[in-house]
């Protein structure tokens, strides 16, 4: 039901975050507000999505 997603951080526009799903290579990027995700990310971060949180893998 709650699978892990891995993404990685494409680019930074001000208070949003663009992510790209590792393992679809044909989806569109994913817009999330910064707030949500560690404040520590920098465009290339790896992210893990479980449980309705985002980590730093």
């Amino acid at each position: 039901m709650f699978e892990k997603i891995e993404y990685i951080v494409k680019r930074i526009d001000g208070d949003y975050a663009y992510l790209e799903n590792v393992s679809e290579t044909d989806a569109e990027e994913k817009c999330v507000a910064r707030a949500l995700l560690p404040a520590e990310i920098s465009e290339g971060t790896e992210l893990g999505y479980e449980m309705l949180e985002y980590s730093i893998k």
